[in-house]
């Protein structure tokens, strides 16, 4: 199991010192976010931020190439980081902003360690304290993140993605998460993309896009499956999506939010 620590641990830290690259900081669409959205998990990915060629801003980028890009997401961020990190790309010429944070900020990595290496109980108790947190602390660290992206970019589209269910509806038989502890998982899912959604509903300028309807019937466990599976030998990806996610969940998300 130390390789699930090591694999989190990384990803965490590799945030510090990490910057949008300057040739990218202003332009007409900007990337904010963490592991989900700079493409973990969706194949080759580069420098300490694990950006990826098949993350969903860059393939939005790549079909609209006519228009400048800043792709300021990166591995392990939480919603401080993109707020001292990440907004330095946004400018009043900013068009578009993408979104998607959070996951981090309620212990994303800590819960999915303790489910994979724990047991049901342990994994059980771990959702709950995530629960907790995004009812108590994240609503008001997301309606000052986004107040702080509007101020940046003031003319900009808002697009805030939530997360996927990680396993099927119909639950895994056998695995190292319980059956149990993937229904919790899921409605853990539900729970922060609600909490997630009010916020942007509740902020003028903002929409919400909801890769969860995409996602069904692609999570951990079924046939065709675009999350990565928890593994002990790639515990760095587990539970991100794949390039078959990014490219037909995520992507197709955002762009029916910004006809919306």
């Amino acid at each position: 199991m130390s390789l699930l620590l090591a694999g989190a641990a990384t990803s965490a830290s590799a945030y510090a010192d990490s910057k949008p690259p300057v040739e990218t900081r202003q332009g007409g669409y900007v990337a904010l976010g963490d592991s989900f959205a700079s493409g973990v998990g969706a194949g080759a990915s580069s420098g300490n931020c694990r950006r990826a060629a098949n993350a969903y801003p860059a393939l939005w980028a790549a079909a609209h190439h006519g228009e400048p890009f800043g792709f300021a997401a990166c591995s392990g961020a939480k919603i401080h980081d993109v707020v001292t990190s990440q907004l330095s790309g946004l400018s009043p010429r900013t068009a578009l902003v993408s979104l998607t944070v959070g996951g981090n900020d309620i212990g994303f990595a800590d819960v999915m360690k303790t489910c994979v290496a724990r047991g049901e109980k342990a994994c059980l108790e771990s959702v709950a304290r995530a629960d907790r947190t995004m009812d108590h602390a994240l609503p008001s660290a997301y309606d000052g993140l986004l107040q702080r992206v509007t101020k940046a970019a003031p003319h900009a589209r808002v697009i805030v993605l939530g997360y996927p269910h990680l396993y099927a509806d119909r639950a895994c038989a056998a695995g190292m998460v319980t059956r149990r502890s993937q229904s919790a998982l899921n409605a853990a899912a539900d729970h922060l993309d609600r909490v997630i959604a009010g916020r942007a509903r509740a902020h003028k300028g903002a929409v919400f896009a909801d890769v969860r309807p995409a996602f069904a019937g692609h999570g951990v466990c079924s046939a065709d499956s675009w999350i990565n599976p928890p593994s002990l030998l790639t515990a760095d990806v587990s539970y991100h999506p794949t390039a078959q996610g990014q490219r037909r969940g995520y992507l197709p998300a955002l762009g029916t939010a910004t006809r919306s």
